[in-house]
């Protein structure tokens, strides 16, 4: 025959049962290496490994013939959306660097890859890139997307859309070392 407990029966030995857990756990705190029996060692307590820090994200800056140069590109439309930020930012990152991007399909395998995160000033203009997948391979693009980006802003007035006032977007590398924005990649 099973042994079945009553539920009240149960819910008074719980009653019982953690009082005397909470004093045995009180007295085991407050003991020192002093209190221990013999043959007893004081064994060391690991030090916390924390997690280690993620590096620092790289900042991406222009090279300094691309920082003397001002933009040739038409006046930015005003924009209603961050949607309309991106893609026409990948629209004067093509028009702008004209030499160095295309338009057709993406080819299978890329060169490279760079993922470069822009923050703006409230006029558009660039307030710093952050690298947050730089190339593995032909490591010079993350110069060259670096340089696109400068050459095509400033980006529009974003004074009004909320902020963290940033876009993210991926440059993609060809053989021939030209690059297309993934945003313009439908």
């Amino acid at each position: 025959m099973p042994c079945i407990e009553r539920p009240a029966v149960a819910r008074a030995q719980r009653r019982i049962a953690a009082p005397a857990l909470v004093a045995a756990l009180a007295i085991a705190g407050c003991t020192s290496s002093s209190d221990r029996g013999p043959g007893e060692v004081n064994k060391p307590v690991p030090p916390v490994q924390t997690a280690p820090k993620p590096a620092p994200l790289e900042l991406a800056k222009p090279s300094p013939e691309v920082a003397r140069a001002g933009s040739k590109l038409p006046p930015p439309r005003a924009m209603r959306s961050w949607e309309e930020v991106r893609r026409q930012a990948a629209e004067r990152l093509v028009a702008a660097n004209p030499d160095i991007t295309y338009t057709g399909k993406v080819p299978d395998p890329l060169l490279s890859i760079s993922v470069l995160e822009v923050e703006l000033n409230g006029d558009g203009s660039v307030r710093r890139i952050e690298v947050l997948r730089p190339p593995r391979f032909a490591k010079e693009t993350l110069q060259t997307a670096t340089d696109a980006v400068h050459r095509a802003a400033p980006f529009g007035d974003v004074s009004r859309l909320p902020k963290p006032w940033k876009f993210v977007e991926t440059f993609l590398f060809n053989d021939d070392r030209k690059f297309k924005p993934r945003t313009l990649d439908n």
